[in-house]
């Protein structure tokens, strides 16, 4: 059974967060306050500031089994709508050691067609033929193995680079002439962001019916959000900024952090149940936001999934920065500790997802180790202000330019590769710079037998122009290599322990990924998305790199 388009109930949603063996979630956005009802399972949405959420806890499925189901709003029926698509789905495991993940990052979520759907050399508004909206015409009209997961690794909304519908919401009700302009400025206009994100149909079905997990990158908050203290003291200083990261973070637990949570996570969870029993959690979520901006201890949005026997840890490599003078670390203490001892144990395979790549291109990686250090003060009080604006120019931020990070990410690796009962394959999936490769990585004397390989797949939806294409090449470059290394060098930093080698060809398209796990086998597999006639329902997705990468 569907319903007839009318005035919608549902705002967002509804988005398959997670599915288990015998669970599954199930998060929605509506209009108005109601009981939400998914397979006979009931949950009462929740209100922050005149918006109404729910996550519907969905228990005693049966292993293995496929259950289409449908969303209702106070008994009435809301979704799935009457549009030939094909129903939604829950998907539940039996015990299966093999799994598959699709996974990409960095989505401008402009509609799909023209002028988004061309280049940027046909129209200034070009973004080409989203990659992600190309995988969910592929599951719908193929047959093609199902996913375990959809993994989206950063950027999901661009708070920096809004699309058309929410542009206009923006100008409704403020002069976009003044700061921040024609970029998301509070909470309200972040939730019209993930509504038009969101709303594709084709997204919307695969968000559906795939269970998704998520991480935020620095586009879902500003660019180059908290790239070093300085950038942080700075925007702290405009009059617009406060609304603007507290926005971020309160619609960021609403929309993207509370469907990572696991069932046994989502019990232990004391904001969901304070907001459930307050008139408006509005004010309780607004104050929490701020704590979460000042104090990166005072929240952990790492988690982790099993499929089988084999473990997804996500990082956050944004939110928990430490960035004061004298420190800088990817991932302050406390939560750093908490991924080592949730990345150590008896896996088939550890996958480990982060925003940033870890392994990048050698000259960009030396470049990075450099930058770091001069703006730590090596060269000089001159030369550490020309490095700090090079720093947010280039966007010099990865863990190369956090070395101890760096450091710390490389020797775990190398206790986890040689535990007694290490994991076949160790696989690091990384988005945010646009560009996607796989790199296999040696961690150098004394690691273990797990095959490690760094996996980069960025953007689905928002390419490089032809300049920062070359810039990029350039600067990945053999002789960008050399002359970095020597640079860094000169300013005292250690040479890496681990070395890598870039073993496929960088590409700059729209892309998706998949990773298949079996075992003691896995296989990753990269497409790009390849426009139609005319950018519309023929468009497809075009393979562009595949491998072992183990077993």
């Amino acid at each position: 059974m569907s319903v007839a388009a009318s005035e919608p109930d549902l705002l967002v949603g509804p988005l398959l967060r997670y599915a288990g063996t015998t669970t599954a979630t199930v998060w929605v956005e509506t209009a108005r306050p109601a009981e939400v009802t998914v397979l006979g399972h009931r949950a009462r949405t929740f209100t922050v500031e005149g918006h109404h959420f729910a996550l519907v806890l969905i228990e005693k499925l049966e292993p293995g089994t496929v259950t289409p189901y449908d969303v209702r709003l106070d008994g009435k029926l809301v979704w799935p709508p009457d549009d030939g698509r094909p129903r939604p789905v829950i998907r539940t495991r039996e015990g299966e050691r093999e799994a598959r993940l699709v996974f990409g990052s960095c989505r401008v979520g402009a509609p799909q067609r023209p002028p988004y759907s061309l280049s940027r050399a046909e129209d200034a508004k070009g973004l080409e033929v989203d990659a992600l909206w190309a995988y969910s015409k592929r599951l719908q009209q193929e047959e093609v193995p199902w996913p375990d997961a959809l993994l989206l690794l950063g950027d999901q909304v661009y708070a920096d680079l809004v699309p058309p519908e929410t542009a206009a919401f923006i100008r409704s009700r403020r002069d976009p002439s003044e700061p921040p302009g024609e970029e998301v400025a509070d909470f309200e206009e972040y939730t019209r962001l993930y509504r038009e994100s969101w709303s594709d149909p084709d997204i919307r079905w695969l968000l559906s019916t795939v269970p998704c997990t998520m991480i935020f990158d620095d586009h879902d908050v500003n660019d180059d959000w908290n790239i070093s203290d300085s950038w942080v003291e700075e925007m702290r200083r405009l009059s617009w900024w406060d609304d603007r990261i507290t926005g971020a973070f309160m619609s960021y637990w609403l929309y993207q952090h509370l469907g990572n949570l696991s069932p046994p996570e989502l019990a232990e969870e004391t904001l969901l149940h304070d907001l459930s029993e307050d008139e408006d959690g509005g004010p309780r979520l607004r104050t929490l936001a701020r704590q979460w901006d000042r104090e990166s201890a005072a929240s952990r949005w790492a988690y982790y999934r099993d499929f089988g026997r084999s473990r997804l840890v996500v990082i956050d490599s944004r939110a928990a920065r430490v960035t004061v003078e004298g420190r800088r670390d990817m991932v302050d203490e406390e939560e750093w500790e908490w991924i080592a001892e949730h990345a150590s144990g008896r896996f088939d395979h550890l996958i480990l997802a982060t925003s940033l790549p870890a392994f990048l291109p050698a000259g960009i990686h030396h470049l990075e180790a450099w930058n770091e250090a001069v703006c730590d003060g090596a060269w000089g009080a001159i030369a550490q202000r020309l490095g700090e604006r090079l720093r947010r120019a280039v966007d010099l931020e990865h863990w190369a330019a956090y070395q101890q990070s760096f450091r710390n990410l490389t020797e775990l690796l190398r206790s986890i590769s040689r535990a007694d009962d290490p994991p076949a394959t160790i696989t690091i999936l990384s988005g945010d710079v646009h560009t996607s490769y796989v790199a296999s990585v040696d961690l150098g004397a004394g690691a273990g037998t797990s095959r490690v390989h760094q996996v980069v797949c960025s953007p689905f939806r928002n390419p490089l122009n032809q300049a920062e294409r070359r810039i990029v090449k350039l600067t990945g470059s053999r002789p960008a290599a050399f002359l970095f290394s020597a640079l860094a060098r000169a300013c005292g930093v250690r040479p890496p322990v681990a070395t890598w080698t870039i073993s496929s060809r960088r590409t700059f398209h729209n892309s998706i990924g998949e990773l298949a796990v079996d075992r003691h086998r896995a296989h990753v597999t990269l497409f790009r998305s390849r426009p139609g006639p005319e950018q519309g329902d023929s468009a497809g997705l075009v393979r562009i790199y595949d491998a072992d990468l183990g077993g």
